[in-house]
């Protein structure tokens, strides 16, 4: 991390915004988007949202974009380590004082705003964001701009953009205290980011509340392409013309994924990369995504090259090998029960440790119960965020959830140092801000 005081002024001031949550309205981002002159209009973005799968899709659909010659903007969250990271152009982190003075520059026009009669007056540490990576991707002249939504999709921030292309990985349970107690109210909140004349990629994950979506597909009338297994006929009343669909193989090597995809233009076969299958649909995801914003087939070298060199950070990510330490960013029971069968494929004979930790928010029940089964023990802590679950608490709930009674330690460093000396093979996972802190620990010591 830089230590230069334009970066640092940048990263006080959105500690300031921090504490205003969430606002459930466009009005702050758009009043900030006017104020310069509305440079989201010049953009041709593309708008990815979902309960999982939408942090990984987006990238891979920017290094699909990248290898096909273009210019390109990708805007993901939440970070792993530090807030550069959410903001890359043609695959690399901006820098960290370019990404302090642009944000300065926002946060200084949401002031002036907030003392404006008639404007709103308080400006979230996520609309400040998505305002500085929508100037970062104008002042580059990028051809496009990929961005995955925070969550929800109808009142988020990036829906201030009005996207070409629309994908919807999956819905599942997840904040359910502003999203919606049912899987169908999620479904209509990420529906909103489906808008007259762009195209609409549904992941396999949308399968159950597809009425959802295709309600909203015809009201605007535009239509949609659909992502499924090659076996599984999970959109019968989608024709078959607008249906993609993707075949996995047997494992070549230990931790390797290998697939053929029907996109809508062409067949690209013998993709193969070192990931957990839970990336198979997210790869056929993003490259029906690209399809749909290009009209056309896409290079089939192209598409081997990013898939397999994409980085995706957090996602079933190798940090180290000896003894192996692997993060996963999995932060509700869909998501684990995911790794919990990536798990199982990646280590077939000796079971991994779990290192856990849980926000209070979360469903930690599920969570558990989904990566118990797969483990040969837990160990539990609990990160700086204000909303972690106190790790005694989240250990009572393992010793009743499951046969294992958990070490515990106040912080995931001291509890990376302890598994470490005991040289066995972990899995940290239960949330993004874990995944975040083990990151930044075995990068430079910081967790």
């Amino acid at each position: 991390m830089a230590e230069d005081s334009v970066y640092q002024a940048s990263l006080k001031r959105l500690k300031q915004a921090l504490t205003f949550g969430i606002d459930p309205s466009l009005d702050g981002i758009a009043a900030l988007m006017e104020a310069f002159g509305n440079p989201q209009t010049q953009l041709a973005c593309v708008q990815i949202a979902g309960t999982n799968g939408k942090s990984s899709t987006s990238r891979m659909t920017a290094a699909l974009l990248i290898e096909e010659g273009f210019h390109v903007g990708l805007y993901t969250s939440p970070e792993l380590v530090d807030y550069p990271e959410r903001i890359e152009v043609d695959g690399r982190v901006i820098e960290d004082d370019y990404f302090g003075s642009t944000l300065l520059e926002v946060a200084d026009v949401a002031d002036r705003l907030a003392a404006t009669p008639g404007k709103p007056d308080v400006y979230t540490e996520f609309e400040l964001l998505t305002a500085t990576a929508l100037l970062i991707f104008y002042r580059a002249g990028v051809d496009f701009a990929v961005l995955e939504c925070g969550m929800g999709g109808r009142w988020d921030a990036t829906s201030v953009c009005r996207p070409a292309v629309a994908t919807i990985t999956g819905i599942g349970l997840d904040h359910i205290h502003i999203l919606g107690d049912t899987v169908q109210a999620i479904a209509a909140e990420k529906a909103a980011i489906i808008r007259p004349a762009c195209s609409v990629v549904l992941g396999p994950g949308c399968a159950e509340t597809q009425e959802v979506f295709l309600d909203r597909v015809a009201a605007c009338d535009t239509y949609a392409r659909v992502v499924r297994p090659w076996d599984q006929d999970l959109f019968p009343s989608v024709p078959r013309e607008l249906q993609v669909l993707y075949r996995s193989y047997d494992d070549l090597l230990e931790g390797e994924i290998h697939l053929d995809v029907w996109g809508i233009h062409a067949l690209y076969e013998d993709i193969r990369r070192i990931a957990a299958p839970y990336q198979l649909a997210n790869i056929a995801c993003a490259i029906a995504t690209v399809e749909s914003l290009l009209g056309r087939k896409l290079d089939q070298i192209d598409v081997l090259r990013a898939i397999r060199d994409v980085r995706l950070p957090g996602r079933f990510d190798t940090l180290r090998s000896a003894p192996l330490l692997i993060i996963d960013a999995a932060h509700n029971p869909q998501g684990a029960q995911v790794l919990a069968q990536a798990i199982q494929v990646r280590f077939p004979d000796a079971k991994p440790h779990l290192l856990l930790a849980v926000l209070k928010d979360k469903d930690a029940t599920g969570i558990i119960e989904a990566l118990a089964p797969v483990v040969s023990g837990i160990t539990v802590t609990q990160t700086s965020s204000h909303r972690a679950m106190p790790a005694p608490e989240l250990a009572a709930l393992v010793e009743r959830l499951s046969p294992f009674h958990p070490d515990v330690f106040d912080t995931p460093a001291q509890a990376v140092e302890a598994l470490r000396s005991r040289g066995v093979p972990v899995v940290a996972s239960g949330s993004i801000t874990l995944a975040g802190a083990v990151a930044g620990y075995e990068k430079d010591g910081r967790c």
